[in-house]
């Protein structure tokens, strides 16, 4: 028995962005926004298209989500003055990862209540009056337009916590490449690596099923194909338009399986370094992989037909050379990892919640 469920609304491809409008209706919208969008020229475009539906605007968006800076953004969001059914977000991962915060409505009307039920306990949350979300990515690679997770990091208490609840889905994605034509090389080169980590991460996965495993084996040929030739050419329309359904390819798998091993190493990473979080995901793949071969005949298959290898040794070689190619690190050390204690993260990252969905775990 499997199945698969998606109920994100997708409109995908040239000039996807006029259907905004006809998404959002006659609803009130907050519009969050990363802080670069009026200056490459994005939020003039968005603001023209919500009209009068726009109530609220927040560019205060900095990467990875902190409890920090989330909380006053959600008091201010969740004011009389705000009332509002929508958000649309237009951004890369941490843009959309906040507006899921800006979605729950708490009892108070605190933040607090919300950071609470990411520790576990719900009570403090609204049975309804909850906001729907509207995703415009901007980077091709994080997956929050197609999935219900959003990583918030409380840096002062160094730990990392996760909001999913029904109503974190989002209504609704557009995803227009040319929302991304001005993404710089290093964040180009991260969120591409962070959409492999989701193709690979939903292949070796317990919960993968036939529809998940087709759309990852494609997303992941699709970007070892087109990334290296997109960081050569920035510029290309087209591979911009390839990068960008491959890794909604992506996002479409680990919606139903979650990822694994790779992004439960890669969490203490970004909070003790500050390593893009593609970049800490992806760095371990071919170490991850070759745990994950040799576990399921199928599995095994789908990771060698990505590169189209002869054999299993010759995929994660194959994996290693394209991550060194694009300039990245496979030594843990260069992660500040000693090599000697990497065996002992494994296993450890084993034990998390993501590490159990690989088909290693136990």
């Amino acid at each position: 028995m499997w199945s698969y469920h998606n109920p994100v609304v997708i409109r995908s491809g040239t000039d996807a962005l006029r259907h905004l409008p006809a998404l959002l209706g006659a609803r009130r919208a907050i519009l969050i926004a990363f802080p670069e969008a009026q200056q490459v020229g994005l939020l003039p475009r968005v603001r023209a298209l919500l009209g009068e539906c726009l109530v609220a605007l927040e560019t205060d968006v900095r990467p990875n989500p902190d409890v920090d800076w989330l909380a006053p953004m959600y008091e201010r969001l969740w004011a009389p003055s705000a009332q509002a059914e929508c958000v649309v977000a237009l951004g890369g991962g941490s843009t959309i990862d906040c507006a899921k915060a800006m979605l729950v409505r708490t009892r108070s009307g605190h933040f607090h209540e919300l950071v609470r039920a990411m520790e576990g306990d719900p009570q403090g949350l609204a049975v309804d009056g909850h906001r729907r979300l509207i995703a415009l990515p901007t980077t091709a690679g994080t997956g929050s337009e197609v999935t219900p997770w959003a990583t918030v990091w409380d840096q002062a208490g160094a730990r990392k916590l996760s909001l999913h609840l029904d109503c974190t889905w989002p209504e609704a994605a557009i995803v227009d490449a040319s929302l991304m034509g001005s993404l710089p090389p290093a964040a180009t080169l991260a969120s591409g690596l962070d959409a492999l980590s989701h193709a690979f991460e939903a292949l070796w996965n317990v919960h993968r099923n036939p529809i998940s495993a087709s759309l990852a084996v494609d997303a992941a040929r699709a970007i070892v194909r087109t990334l290296p030739a997109l960081m050569r050419e920035p510029g290309q329309v087209s591979l911009r338009e390839a990068m960008a359904t491959a890794a909604l390819q992506a996002g479409l798998a680990f919606s139903n399986t979650r990822t694994a091993l790779a992004h439960s190493l890669s969490y203490d990473i970004t909070l003790a370094t500050g390593t893009a979080h593609g970049i800490a995901c992806s760095f371990s793949l071919p170490r991850v992989m070759a745990l994950a071969l040799g576990r399921d005949a199928a599995v095994d298959a789908q990771l060698m037909a990505v590169f189209d290898a002869p054999s299993p040794a010759a995929a994660v070689a194959a994996l290693t050379d394209f991550l060194h190619a694009l300039g990245v690190s496979t030594r843990p050390s260069d992660y500040g990892i000693a090599e000697a204690d990497w065996s002992a993260r494994v296993d450890q990252a084993l034990q998390g919640p993501r590490g159990r969905n690989f088909i290693a775990a136990g």
